[in-house]
């Protein structure tokens, strides 16, 4: 299934901003669940992920410890709380149900803009 992300805009350097990842068909809570980013003329990547099972994160360098994955299990949704964004940070970002570029379903993503 493909996922819908939202949340995205345009945010100015050290702003915040929640991305939401929702499924219509999918129980989330049962699958990992990773957020990627492609920003322009550069390679997707995956930037943050949140296993299933135990719940265990994982964070791509590049974001540590300004970024935050976690579940709303009742909701079915996962999110991705950006704080201190960057202007590298702009890019477009989308979820899947993997946290492998290689087995991942892409939607539409949302775009995250930081400038000022």
């Amino acid at each position: 299934e493909q996922l819908v992300e939202s949340g995205g805009g345009l945010v100015q350097p050290g702003g915040s901003l929640r991305l939401s990842c929702a499924a219509s068909e999918t129980t989330l809570v049962w699958y990992t669940v990773g957020w990627f980013r492609q920003a322009p003329g550069k390679e997707r990547e995956v930037i943050s992920c949140i296993s299933g099972s135990l719940g265990s994160t994982y964070y791509a360098d590049s974001v540590k410890g300004r970024f935050t994955i976690s579940r709303d299990n009742i909701k079915n949704l996962v999110y991705l709380q950006m704080n201190s964004l960057k202007p590298e940070d702009t890019a477009v970002y989308y979820c899947a149900t993997s946290c492998l570029l290689d087995e991942a379903t892409w939607g539409q993503g949302t775009q995250v803009t930081v400038s000022s």
